[in-house]
């Protein structure tokens, strides 16, 4: 009797799986590739075929839905698919867009011109308020408008 009331004792107190319960809360957010190389697949699972490989670390992404270990994702370049959790970490990255943009001083977009950044370079983002972020690109930093890079503003 007293093993059947530990047994249904330690059931009752067993986490339940996050995806079983209010698992989309909290997204979307942003993450970045977290390894070398991460595959993104066509569904949550990895008997789903790759879609696409990533070959750099810290690319930006932004989560869009949880499902287990798995979350499914969007790029910058707007393709989504399923990546697993684990080549993915909450360090926020960015990638410039648009046209060549200048890092500034000071966080508020005033003072002098640190660095220019073209298209497509990705750097660390820190904090972001109004309007403007900090945007670290192999140790070259500055603050850069959040419309400039994507993975700047709310997800």
């Amino acid at each position: 009797m007293i093993k059947r009331i530990a047994i249904i004792f330690a059931i009752a107190c067993a986490p339940v799986p996050a995806w079983g319960q209010g698992a989309d809360e909290g997204v979307p957010y942003w993450v970045s590739t977290a390894k070398d190389t991460a595959n993104m697949r066509v569904g949550p699972g990895r008997e789903y075929r790759i879609s696409w490989t990533y070959t750099r670390k810290g690319v930006p992404l932004k989560v869009l839905r949880v499902m287990g270990s798995w979350r499914l994702i969007e790029d910058p370049d707007g393709a989504r698919g399923w990546i697993l959790s684990q080549f993915l970490t909450r360090a926020r990255a960015g990638i410039v867009k648009g046209s060549i943009t200048g890092l500034r001083e000071n966080k508020d977009g005033s003072g002098r011109i640190l660095w220019r950044v073209a298209p497509g370079v990705i750097g660390k983002l820190d904090k972001c308020d109004d309007g403007w972020c900090e945007f670290d690109v192999a140790g070259r930093k500055g603050f850069i408008k959040a419309s400039s890079v994507w993975g700047g503003g709310q997800p």
